[in-house]
């Protein structure tokens, strides 16, 4: 063969031998991180369901709203906001690591971003894949403001599993006809429960089950194949069971850590927290048959909640979804089944293996014990003729270690770093519950929480182990717990009162679940493990945005350690003021 030596000839040489060394890299597994940029526009919008149209406050127009898509990246995100409301957003279960200005919660890591101005949240995804969401961190806003987070494991790591036909997010939420924001100011004005949804949503569907809903999410299947379910629960106030009628799922994520993989029936999933599960098509009852995919509510409290189902179709080969006497119904446990709750947290186990290690720590320097739970307040003095709303006339408040939390007026973040604490908070948070008493049995009288801003300070690089305690002050109830800036390891979980000598020795040490979101049991208690390796404020609190709202919250700060890395950068110059 006879090449020209004219300088074209060269040029297209080189680009084909630079195009082959690089589908190389490729193939090799190499992979450099990029920057992928995307734009938030915070708008309302006119949205019809259960023929009853509103404005719902959403990001570019969708619900829910748009997928970010990473691998290993820096990710940019400009948020502007158009709508009347103060919106912040966070990256739910994004480490933020040494940038926890953008972690996003309220009057914690940043002030609201008021109408018509913008902020610029920048961070980089570190050693993390699987599926995460975001949502909006104020008030009841991410009723409607939350969508996906996809990250994707570098090239050369394929899933430890099975590579799926396709990949499906599903993302379980609430439809309410009123107002969220006027719900919670009622509730909180009155001291009652806050009124209910009206339907649960797949994919903001409501689905055939309900009166006037024309709006059914579908999934189309092909016999044979298997898909990858990313489940997401950004519901306000519902933990939630989820099932597909005649077939089993194979549970291998949750909360992105790969986790021993287990076939279910049913699984649950709580406000907050993220499940990856393998759906098989084998049905064996032929073509052209459809099957519902469905959730339903889990509840272990004593007020009322939306009762009802929402169904999305599974469908083999069919391009339509017919309304008929083919579907077929999944069958869900009791509502509030808490057996099968503790027997499927118990499911949950880490990888372990040499790839996914599970680095939990087995020694602790510091050991926490936290009261979690509902409370009652007398209704005030002199207060309009207004009686409270709830039991016997009280109002209802939540606490940790009988601090009932209040958001301060300007960011912790912010007097944190600039050393400007006074009269925004106090670092006096009890390691222990303040007077203790029978947690799960008959409470004592003098149980009023304070309200106060108070925080956690522990070093850099401290290994924790805190113990959450549910309590029956005001009836027992479980509370899925979210910390931010961290996983952790539950290595352990129970029923009653929490008993260190009888009770630790039987911890997981070796391959316990790794979360950012678990629940702690009704009348029982949750113990988790994790090191403060990320210097910032980072909020932990109860993601049942009613228990939330009462101030079932609080905040850890991490000093800065020793070395360059070790420490949180100044922050942005467009970080929103107070």
């Amino acid at each position: 063969m006879l090449l020209c030596a004219c300088p074209g000839v060269k040029y297209w040489l080189i680009v084909i031998l630079l195009m082959v060394i690089q589908y190389l890299d490729i193939a090799a597994g190499k992979h450099e991180s990029t920057t992928r940029h995307y734009k938030f526009n915070v708008r309302l919008k006119n949205v019809t369901r259960l023929c009853h149209s509103k404005p719902l406050v959403t990001v570019n127009g969708r619900y829910p709203g748009p997928t970010i898509f990473a691998r290993g990246d820096r990710v940019i995100i400009k948020l502007v906001n158009h709508v009347k409301d103060n919106v912040t957003i966070h990256w739910h279960g994004v480490r933020q690591l040494r940038s926890g200005w953008a972690d996003g919660p309220g009057y914690v890591t940043q002030c609201p971003i008021q109408t018509g101005k913008s902020y610029v949240y920048n961070f980089t995804i570190t050693g993390q894949r699987g599926t995460l969401w975001w949502h909006a961190h104020i008030s009841w806003l991410r009723v409607s403001v939350h969508g996906a987070i996809i990250i994707y494991p570098n090239l050369h790591l394929p899933y430890p599993f099975p590579k799926p036909h396709k990949e499906v997010p599903v993302i379980l939420g609430e439809w309410w006809n009123a107002n969220t924001e006027k719900v919670i100011q009622q509730a909180l004005q009155t001291g009652g429960g806050p009124n209910v949804s009206d339907a649960y949503t797949i994919n903001g569907l409501p689905g055939p089950l309900y009166n006037c809903s024309n709006e059914t999410f579908v999934l189309k299947v092909h016999p044979g194949q298997t898909y990858l379910l990313r489940i997401i629960n950004p519901a306000l106030n519902d933990e939630l069971f989820l099932a597909i009628a005649n077939h089993s799922l194979t549970v291998v994520e949750v909360d992105a850590v790969y986790v021993k993989p287990f076939q279910t029936d049913t699984l649950l999933i709580t406000p907050g927290q993220t499940t990856n599960v393998l759906l098989t098509a084998n049905a064996t009852s032929g073509k052209n048959k459809q099957f519902v995919i469905a959730a339903s509510p889990f509840v272990t409290g004593s007020g009322t909640f939306d009762n009802s189902t929402v169904a999305g179709i599974v469908s083999y080969n069919s391009h339509k979804f017919k309304n008929s006497s083919t579907i077929i119904l999944p069958k869900f446990p009791s509502f509030n089944d808490t057996n099968f709750a503790a027997n499927f947290s118990a499911k949950l186990k880490s990888l372990a293996n040499s790839q996914f290690p599970a680095l939990v720590p087995q020694k602790v320097d510091r050991k926490f014990l936290f009261t979690v739970g509902l409370g009652l307040n007398p209704c005030p003095v002199g207060v309009g003729n207004t009686t409270c709303q709830g039991p016997n006339g009280t109002k209802f408040t939540a606490s940790v270690n009988n601090i009932s939390f209040v958001l301060p007026s300007t960011a912790l973040l912010q007097s944190h770093y600039f050393n400007q604490i006074k009269g925004v908070y106090k670092t006096n948070f009890p390691d222990n519950p303040p007077f203790p008493f029978n947690y799960t049995g008959t409470p004592p009288n003098n149980t009023k929480p304070m309200n106060g801003t108070r925080v956690k300070v522990i070093p850099f690089n401290t290994t924790v182990q805190l113990v959450l305690q549910d309590t029956s002050i005001a009836g027992t109830v479980s509370h899925p717990f979210h910390l931010h800036g961290f996983n952790f390891f539950v290595v352990g979980q129970g029923v009653g009162n929490y008993n260190e000598s009888k009770d630790a020795p039987n911890f997981n040490l070796v391959d316990p679940v790794e979360r950012n979101t678990a629940g702690v049991p009704k009348g029982g208690w949750m113990a988790i493990r994790f090191r403060a390796d990320n210097p910032g404020v980072w909020f932990m609190h109860c993601h049942l945005e009613i228990h939330k709202s009462w101030g079932l919250k609080m905040a850890w700060i991490v000093k800065d350690g020793k070395g360059p890395l070790q420490s949180l950068p100044p922050p942005p110059s467009d970080l929103p003021p107070c």
